[in-house]
């Protein structure tokens, strides 16, 4: 009975430190790629980020009757 008791624990320890080899033999391969270079200058200044949209709120009023709590939202657009 004992015997089988280690060799369950045997089997545990091989594999665990089987896949934390292959874990860092993976990691390990993942270094080794070139890194992308940076953009140029001039491709820099051709690419020009959109505008941001300026943001939306909705305001929802309640009612006062007693069928439904809230009204539909209305939609409210703050300009510069």
């Amino acid at each position: 009975m004992y015997i089988g008791v280690l060799y369950l624990f045997l089997t545990f320890i091989v594999c665990f430190i089987l896949v934390h080899v292959i874990k860092l033999a993976y990691i390990g391969l993942l270094s080794l790629k070139k890194k992308p270079e940076p953009p140029k200058e001039k491709e820099k200044e051709k690419e020009k980020p959109a505008p941001k949209p300026q943001p939306v709120y909705y305001i929802v009023e309640k009612k006062r009757t007693k069928k439904t709590a809230y009204s539909n939202p209305k939609e409210i657009e703050f300009k510069k």
